[in-house]
């Protein structure tokens, strides 16, 4: 589990709901997302221990249900154990018909109440949520995501989502439905809404961060683009006046034209402004004099 995404789950874990309502809700969703269900049995799996004894807690406030550890297998790629859960019997058949086991997309009951609702979107956070932000040597930007095993849940969450004004999105992965927001406002309205607050400052000091790179890179960009445009017009400049020397010579000119002649084919790489420096002109005078000398060019062409 990413770092920021876990600090986000944490957050949730120390502010369980407090009605019996929202408890079934953050239950259903969680098991919902990450959960095995049976017609008289569930199970859940987590890496996280403190995430499995959050929920094994909940559902025992919330039904009186204890749920037993079944087994623990070590993931060697992230040298954890995963540890599953399971509870069986009359109760949990109960407990499935609470949580619309059986109903293809998010029980009504979860989304008549605003507070049930936020409950069922943390709970399905806390079960298949994650979260990254830009930075570091990551190519991703902004994207926080669920993951359903239907599509039919996944666009009931999107209402879901859409009844506090976020825009999810929804994509199929595999056999899974992923809903996902990509935006830094999105990320911010989804954290005030939950009340990470701590993930909302550390949103803030990341997207502050970029801009202040992003604003750079314009700069730069800016100075390049100048740069490369001043390159350009001097070139110009400077072929116009070797053109109008061979076909009748500097000395035909007057001596304000000459002088700027001349001192382009001294310095053909310089901006008309340090050009001004040299021969004590304002730039807006050198700009004058050369469009003359662009005009006289322009009709020895013709």
């Amino acid at each position: 589990m990413g770092s920021f995404t876990w600090e986000i789950k944490r957050g949730l874990l120390s502010a369980p709901p407090k009605s019996a309502c929202c408890k079934i809700a953050q239950c259903a969703a969680y098991l919902r997302t990450n959960g095995s269900l049976s017609e008289n049995s569930f199970s859940f799996v987590s890496e996280n221990e403190r995430i499995a004894e959050y929920f094994v807690q909940m559902f025992e406030w919330a039904y009186g249900a204890q749920l037993q550890l079944k087994g623990a297998v070590t993931d060697p790629k992230r040298a954890r154990d995963k540890l599953t859960f399971t509870y069986g019997g009359a109760g949990a058949e109960r407990i499935l018909r609470d949580i619309g086991a059986g109903a293809e997309g998010i029980p009504e009951r979860f989304s008549a109440k605003d507070c049930c609702a936020l409950a069922y979107i943390e709970g399905a956070f806390l079960g298949s949520g994650s979260c990254t932000l830009p930075g570091g040597n990551r190519k991703t930007g902004y994207h926080l995501e669920f993951v359903f095993p239907t599509v039919s849940l996944a666009e009931d969450f999107c209402a879901l989502l859409a009844s506090f004004e976020l825009l999810a999105k929804l994509v199929k992965r595999g056999e899974r439905a992923v809903v996902y927001l990509k935006s830094r406002d999105e990320l911010s309205d989804f954290f005030s809404l939950i009340g990470a607050q701590n993930a909302l400052k550390r949103l803030n000091a990341v997207s502050g961060a970029r801009e202040e790179s992003n604003q750079e890179n314009r700069v730069n960009n800016c100075f390049v683009g100048n740069t490369d445009r001043t390159a350009a017009a001097s070139a110009e400049q400077t072929l116009a006046i070797v053109e109008i020397e061979k076909q009748i010579g500097l000395d035909s000119l007057d001596r304000p034209l000459r002088d700027l002649a001349r001192a382009r084919l001294a310095y053909p790489m310089e901006s008309l402004r340090s050009l001004g420096d040299r021969l004590g002109e304002s730039k807006s005078c050198l700009n004058h004099r050369m469009r003359k000398l662009m005009e006289i060019y322009n009709q020895l062409e013709k």
